[in-house]
């Protein structure tokens, strides 16, 4: 027969607490005791006994609030010590390489970043600059801050268990051990974390950027290829193994389809990438990446024909892919992240014309379109909320444990 210590229970219940009060500040920044016991819902009491041993922990701060002029003694307001308590984070894209030191509350305090050569495969190169990258970064850290983990995001087909890329069809890495000799390269005794660059958009955009507030999302990530990430009821979709939500290899245009990096023909990508923009705006074969991207669509901006001609065929496949999308899930928004967002600018008027004809009108009523409000950092950033995963599941555990750079 199973036995429970005694006090075990309340040992979790107190864990949980922490872990909710913590997140709470990491999310929505500096907030009152009061506000956390009415959005947490729980007594001040228990509020001030949590936050006290947060800060005595080191991860939150508590401060008088600016204005004390009001009657009655101050709410001290709860901060996340930014400064002082941060993970690494790291953002592989088919073409650039970003490394960033991320304070708790999401706030980017050093980046580096480097170009990558598009090449088959890289892993050597790629983990090498990364690890260099880190190093250059904890250079700068204060003495007694501490690092709690490493997130990082790969544009490719990751497994959640062990950061293994197992496929990559714009990069040519297959079953690549891209985790693995990162934290073995980086040496701090921290756990590397990987996920799927879209996969973390969608939970980026909808923590901190343009979903804040949606139970469910759906974030269309471009980097010459195209990948998704959903949101259902506030929960990332993973799929069974962590695969799921590769909405760039549906099949939209099965028939006369362009082919695929995946080995099909008319997937979703392989009609509204960036191969497919720039062959049809006929652009010269040296021009590749987001300036290649954004340059056509400044192009139909001023006239050219070829361009908005382009522009028009890409945005009509986009419409396609996104109305089946909103009546396979009924989101309240869909966000456009990485070259899509120049895409959707340029090809707006297409997307929603296909949304009219195609989706059912219950589902296309309140659904809104948004451009990633977190720009080029979106991937970044949900790397980073990755790496800060599990020190808001058990804040007094993953600090303690976590690295102390010695100056």
């Amino acid at each position: 027969m199973k036995t429970t210590k005694p006090g075990a229970p309340n040992e979790e219940m107190r864990r949980k607490n922490l872990g909710a009060l913590l997140r709470y500040v990491h999310l929505n920044g500096p907030t009152s005791r009061a506000v956390l016991a009415e959005k947490l819902g729980l007594n001040r009491s228990t509020i001030m006994g949590l936050t006290a041993e947060l800060t005595a922990l080191g991860v939150v701060k508590e401060e008088l609030p600016d204005d004390t002029c009001r009657a009655g003694r101050p709410s001290l307001v709860v901060s996340p010590e930014t400064d002082r308590v941060f993970v690494l984070a790291f953002d592989v894209a088919v073409d650039r390489l970003l490394a960033a030191r991320v304070g708790l509350g999401g706030v980017i305090l050093d980046r580096r970043e480097a170009v990558r050569q598009r090449k088959y495969p890289d892993l050597d190169d790629v983990v090498g600059t990364l690890a260099e990258f880190a190093r250059q970064l904890l250079r700068n850290v204060p003495r007694d801050s501490v690092c709690v983990s490493v997130g990082a995001s790969y544009c490719g087909m990751i497994r959640p268990a062990d950061g293994i890329v197992r496929f990559g069809p714009n990069t040519g890495w297959v079953d690549q051990a891209f985790g693995p000799e990162l934290e073995r390269r980086l040496a701090l005794g921290l756990p590397v974390r990987v996920g799927n660059e879209a996969h973390l958009g969608a939970v980026a955009e909808n923590q901190r950027g343009a979903g804040i507030g949606f139970r469910n999302l759906i974030y269309l990530h471009g980097d010459v290829g195209v990948g998704g990430g959903i949101v259902v009821d506030g929960k990332r979709l993973d799929g069974n193994d962590g695969y799921a939500a590769e909405v760039g290899h549906m099949i939209v245009n099965p028939y006369d389809g362009r082919p695929c990096g995946c080995g099909s023909r008319g997937c979703l990508e392989a009609e509204v990438g960036e191969a497919a923009l720039l062959s049809a705006a006929n652009w010269p074969p040296g021009l590749t990446g987001r300036d290649a991207v954004a340059s056509v669509v400044h192009a139909a901006e001023r006239g050219d024909e070829s361009a908005r001609a382009a522009l028009n065929r890409v945005g009509d496949w986009l419409g396609v892919g996104v109305a089946n999308l909103i009546n396979l899930f009924n989101p309240g928004v869909v966000v456009f992240g990485g070259m899509l967002r120049d895409v959707y600018r340029g090809s707006a008027a297409q997307v929603r014309n296909r949304i009219v004809a195609d989706v059912l009108p219950v589902s296309r009523e309140r659904v809104q379109l948004r451009i990633a409000a977190l720009g080029d950092d979106t991937t970044l950033v949900g790397g980073a909320e990755l790496g800060f995963a599990e020190l808001l599941d058990n804040p007094v555990e993953v600090f303690r444990r976590g690295y102390r750079h010695r100056l």
